[in-house]
């Protein structure tokens, strides 16, 4: 089994893995339908995809388990089932990962709660969302997760309290934690990238950055504030590969293969030592990406 410290220590740049949801959907996921159900009900189809993205060259799997929180599951009712879908996503993973050619591992995917938080009006205290992502942590831990991956944050206290309750969870496992720069250089909550990087690599991430948005060209400066602002923090560059255009009944992407893996060399330059990519893309997206940055 390969470690992050084993994965970081040759300084070469890491790929990880590109979108879960987009894949499911050209598989049959129906808008609005929680993904993570797919790990008990179609496993083969999460496990073809994730060995497809390992064939292309990802480093990092990302377990199915975005929405795989007691908060985002109860909207479907499944609340109770938070210990048996995140523990079975990380097991798909971990039987991927480990058939693998080359070096990789398994993140454990945890994204945001969907409620807001208390400091800026809400309801969510940080002590109940610490609480509920140590819950979802410490099933993803169980079913054999390398490390933790929190991602798509809009506010750097339900980020903090993601981080925080991963660490509580699963003390022995590094973190990895990145928001979502989609207004103008900020997150929807305001957060610039130099006060999202402070924050997260002071609650205990060992690696920040940012994913998705509304396309790759937006997060190479988020990556150049970063790197100016700590320059020996490891950095994520994770884009989506742009806006869904709706062409008939069916949502397609326009970004290539090869523009995607263009926006790789950049998020390179600009200091990302983590590069993937996030909605939109798929397999052969990714492997141009690692292409081009090896």
């Amino acid at each position: 089994m390969t470690t992050w410290h084993e994965l970081t220590a040759s300084g070469a740049p890491i790929v990880a893995d590109g979108a879960m949801g987009t894949m499911l959907m050209a598989n049959g996921l129906e808008f609005g339908d929680p993904p993570e159900l797919w790990n008990l009900e179609h496993p083969e189809i999460i496990r073809r995809v994730q060995r497809a993205y390992l064939d292309a060259g990802a480093q990092v799997l990302l377990t199915n388990t975005f929405g795989g929180n007691r908060l985002r599951l109860e909207l479907h009712g499944r609340q109770d089932r938070v210990d048996q879908l995140n523990r079975t996503a990380a097991v798909l993973a971990r039987v991927e990962v480990d058939a693998a050619d080359h070096p990789a591992i398994v993140a454990g995917d945890l994204g945001p709660t969907g409620q807001i938080m208390e400091s800026i009006g809400g309801t969510l205290t940080p002590e109940i969302a610490r609480e509920v992502f140590a819950e979802q942590a410490r099933a993803l831990a169980a079913g054999g997760a390398d490390v933790m991956w929190v991602e798509t944050m809009s506010d750097v206290d339900e980020a903090v309290a993601a981080i925080r309750g991963a660490m509580d969870a699963a003390p022995g496992l590094p973190v990895i934690a990145t928001m979502s720069f989609d207004t103008r250089g900020h997150t929807m909550m305001g957060v610039t990238p130099e006060r999202a990087a402070a924050a997260l690599l002071d609650a205990g991430a060992v690696a920040v950055g940012g994913n998705c948005g509304n396309g790759p060209e937006e997060l190479v400066p988020v990556i150049q504030r970063m790197r100016k602002a700590f320059p020996d923090a490891l950095l994520v560059a994770k884009g989506n590969v742009g806006m869904p255009q709706l062409v008939g009944m069916a949502v397609r992407y326009e970004t290539t293969p090869a523009t995607m893996a263009d926006f790789a060399r950049l998020f390179r330059d600009a200091g990302a030592g983590v590069v993937g990519a996030c909605c939109g893309s798929t397999p052969p997206h990714l492997q141009a990406m690692a292409e081009a940055i090896r």
